[in-house]
């Protein structure tokens, strides 16, 4: 099993913290924010290696990263040769980016450099392992105006997906979308026929999920204690504030 993680966007809405340095090395408490995932990974025998794809312009503070970074798991860098927001390729862009040019055939974790969350990924993937289905980590953020910002999507009592909007005006649910995947091997090839049709956006991943949950059966893990999407300056800085008292 492999484990990617996406770290090649511009973080446009951090500004002016992300115009030179990239979100997922921004730090909590002296410690960047993909240090925490990579402690999740660590904890996981499965996981033979870690990829963090990033892009053309951040690859040298990743590589100044990748020195300091004390682990036993292997780590490979990937360069996604953009240089700018305007020609990013989007996350769903970079999965199959990466799927290529590492010439993935494992069963896949994504995870999405700017997450920060205290549930255990070894509990969503023995839930994953016994689905062998594409799953989701998803959370209830108990506030419909900030579900807005989000995925939003409802599960059945089995646990799989049976409603999917990307950022609704008006949520049905609070219950959204993380930044967290698995893909078993054997459904990889479904995201290159996603984005076959050019009219697919690549940015969003949730339009590929709900464009998959029409394909087959996906499911949804809830996730319990705090999450925190680092998307703009309010949830970083209360980010930062929590963790500094615990």
């Amino acid at each position: 099993m492999k484990a990617l993680i996406l770290a090649a966007g511009y973080a446009t809405r951090l500004y002016p913290l992300t115009k030179e340095y990239p979100k997922p090395l921004l730090k909590i408490e002296d410690k960047p924010i993909i240090d925490f995932i990579i402690d999740k990974l660590e904890k996981i025998d499965e996981i033979g290696e870690i990829i963090v794809v990033t892009n053309s312009k951040f690859i040298p503070r990743f590589r100044k990263w990748r020195q300091k970074l004390h682990t036993q798991k292997r780590i490979n860098l990937v360069d996604d040769l953009t240089k700018s927001n305007a020609d990013r390729r989007g996350a769903i862009g970079d999965i199959d980016f990466t799927i290529n040019k590492k010439r993935v055939k494992d069963d896949l974790l994504v995870i999405g450099g700017d997450n920060l969350f205290d549930g255990d990924l070894e509990d969503f993937l023995l839930f994953a392992w016994t689905k062998r289905n594409p799953v989701i980590g998803t959370y209830n953020i108990r506030n419909k105006i900030n579900a807005r910002k989000y995925g939003v999507l409802k599960l059945d009592k089995n646990k799989r997906v049976v409603d999917f909007k990307e950022k609704p005006k008006k949520p049905e649910s609070t219950l959204v979308a993380m930044c967290l995947y698995y893909f078993p091997k054997e459904r990889l090839g479904l995201i290159k026929e996603y984005l076959k049709s050019r009219s697919r956006r690549t940015d969003a991943t949730g339009l590929y999920i709900d464009w998959l949950r029409n394909k087959l059966a996906v499911y949804g893990f809830v996730f319990n204690g705090r999450w925190y999407d680092i998307g703009d300056h309010k949830f970083y800085n209360e980010a930062k504030k929590v963790y500094r008292t615990t």
